[in-house]
């Protein structure tokens, strides 16, 4: 009888463990919020310099570099231990409650490996890396004692949540077997073999099937190739992983984030969602045809594909559920949708991608909006063909009516209009453009008394949490992607798609395929940075447009943020809308069908191009 009584005393004790824990992740989070503030604050001072005065700051560029590595750091600790992890937790979800502990503590062992790596790595090269920056005068090594730290942080918060979530049974095995991993990734056992990216793949996948978050199963994956002949000790793995976060491009993503977050909290994006009905509600499905052009004028403003499922499953699900669409229906809907924020521009998924190539950020994004068009179009036939309401349609709206949407909406759709025409004609730079987007967003949402500055400081913790776990992922990824160059993947990877001949439509067929088949495992942002390097040179040396090609890989990755096991912007919208996960999938498949449809178009479109190119030249001569 006194079994029961101490369950019932360790179930109280878990609640008071995990008391604190909260409290530390709001503070991480003003503190993130701080830094994103003081990040924007410093982009747009040099902006103004620049333009208005014909001086910029020497020392600006470099500074902003170092705060958003801090801005990762600080963020890290969130990242991974909230819904932001990155975690594919599908398989873990149907195991029995034995193995499933198991999975929990493997998952867990695998992050805290991670972490060692990171805060000992990082403090290695703090202690010992020289010089000082030229422009800002500080030792080099700060920033990585401040990755250093956050590491150690995350550390920390993982082992808390342990003993909180589960027991301090939990929390004493993830930090013993998290520690066997790190001493067996050091030991130099000598275990060589031909390809050690091989042992860090089968590593990375296990922690990812297992629950570990992505980022942290790629770092894990690394390290312990180690021990069979990799090539990068510890301390370059941190090195490899902060030059990876250390690129100015890079801070338009927080500041993207930032203003699609301000919009959504300022209200106007439900200006959009007005004005769509306005245009196209009187359609047959006419709701879910607004849901669709709703979203297509946010694409515009918010750049992130899961901002937009959030938005979508908050106020677009439960108004078609209640026009008698059955809710796996509706948050097909929405989730089909909303992959369009990554293709139409401003686009991050475009961003991580010119970061990775070095191809052309204002090139890529009007190839993003003739993608767009095209899956634009393909999913209104699919609406069209597949969707049924049960209500009548909407009367047309008159042209006072479409007018006044129009002028309502007017200040969002501005700000894309701002960001695309001054990134494309050369006016600002990308980073500057998504400063400036910020700017726009702030002084509209403050000028119509939208939002208030209680509203902005929540705006910027929840941007700057998203950015920490982009940028960790990004990060993560570089000393992957480098293992993958040494082991010159890159020469496989080329001898497969060129398996049916080095011609644009065999080489576009078979990429395309090994892309199909890569997303279904892998993150879109890391599929990106893994496989965009690898993939590019062999359809460059096809004859294809590297700046087409680079779109179509965007676009065929993005589709499978409605397929599983992944499926990231299906549970978004499940998530929220409450409706599981598994009929979503289902319900999908029909908008599914419809863009798999306009991304084979593409491909051929893309494919026939170096044979029209000169055609096509001649005729606007």
């Amino acid at each position: 009888m006194t079994m029961p009584a101490a369950r019932t005393a360790e179930g109280e004790a878990q609640p008071r463990r995990g008391r604190g824990l909260p409290a530390l992740a709001a503070a991480l989070e003003w503190a993130g919020a701080v830094v994103l503030a003081l990040l924007f604050v410093l982009v747009m001072l040099a902006v103004t310099r620049r333009y208005l005065f014909g001086a910029g700051l020497v020392w600006s560029d470099e500074l902003a570099v170092w705060l958003n590595v801090l801005l990762v750091a600080i963020g890290m600790p969130v990242a991974v231990t909230s819904a932001l992890a990155m975690r594919f937790d599908v398989l873990v979800r149907i195991l029995p409650p034995a193995a499933r502990r198991l999975a929990d503590t493997l998952a867990d062992a695998v992050a805290v490996h991670a972490t060692l790596v990171i805060a000992l790595g990082g403090a290695a090269v703090a202690a010992h890396v020289g010089g000082v920056s030229t422009v800002l005068g500080l030792p080099e090594g700060l920033r990585f004692g401040a990755f250093a730290a956050g590491g150690a942080l995350t550390l920390v918060v993982l082992l808390w949540r342990a003993a909180s979530e589960r027991s301090l049974l939990a929390m004493l095995a993830a930090g013993l077997a998290g520690t066997g991993l790190y001493l067996a990734a050091n030991s130099g056992a000598g275990f060589a073999v031909a390809t050690p990216s091989l042992v860090a793949a089968l590593v990375a996948a296990t922690g990812l099937l297992a629950g570990a978050p992505l980022p942290f199963a790629l770092l894990s994956g690394v390290s312990l190739s180690g021990a069979f002949g990799g090539l990068l000790p510890e301390p370059a793995m941190v090195q490899t992983t902060v030059s990876g976060l250390s690129k100015f491009l890079l801070l338009a993503i927080p500041f993207f984030l930032l203003a699609g977050e301000l919009l959504t909290a300022g209200g106007l994006a439900e200006r959009l969602v007005r004005f769509a009905a306005a245009l196209v509600g009187h359609w047959r499905a006419g709701l879910a045809q607004t849901t669709l052009f709703a979203s297509v004028l946010f694409s515009g403003a918010s750049g992130s594909s899961v901002a937009n499922a959030a938005f979508g499953a908050k106020v677009m699900g439960p108004a078609l559920v209640a026009r008698g669409y059955p809710p796996a229906k509706a948050g097909a809907i929405v989730a089909g949708v909303s992959m369009l924020d990554n293709i139409i521009p401003p686009s991050i998924a475009f961003l991580i991608l010119a970061s990775a190539t070095s191809l052309s950020v204002g090139a890529l994004l009007v190839g993003g909006m003739v993608a767009g068009a095209v899956l634009t179009v393909a999913l209104a036939i699919g609406i069209h063909l597949t969707v049924r309401e049960t209500a009548a349609p909407a009367p047309r709206a008159s042209r006072a009516e479409r007018l006044a949407g129009f002028t309502g909406a007017l200040p969002a759709i501005g700000l894309g209009v701002v960001v695309v025409v001054g990134i494309r004609f050369g006016v600002v730079t990308v980073t500057e453009a998504s400063a400036l987007a910020v700017a726009y967003a702030l002084v509209t949402c403050l000028a119509l008394r939208a939002l208030d500055w209680r509203g902005v400081a929540a705006a910027l913790r929840k941007a700057s949490g998203e950015a920490a776990a982009v940028g960790l992922l990004i990060g993560a990824s570089a000393p992957f992607a480098f293992l993958l160059a040494v082991d010159r993947v890159s020469d496989a990877m080329a001898g497969l798609v060129t398996a049916f001949g080095g011609g644009p439509y065999a080489v576009m067929l078979l990429a395309n395929l090994v892309l199909l088949v890569a997303g279904l495992f892998l993150d879109i942002g890391a599929a990106i940075l893994l496989l965009a390097p690898l993939l590019l040179p062999v359809a460059i040396a096809a004859g294809l447009d590297p700046v087409q090609f680079g779109v179509v890989l965007v676009v065929n990755l993005m589709i499978h943020g409605l397929t599983p096991p992944l499926g990231i912007l299906v549970y978004v919208v499940s998530g929220i809308m409450r409706v599981p996960a598994a009929a979503v999938f289902r319900a999908v498949l029909p908008l599914l069908a419809s863009l798999l449809a306009a991304l084979a178009l593409m491909c051929l479109m893309v494919a026939a191009w170096p044979a029209l190119a000169p055609a096509v030249k001649e005729v606007f001569r």
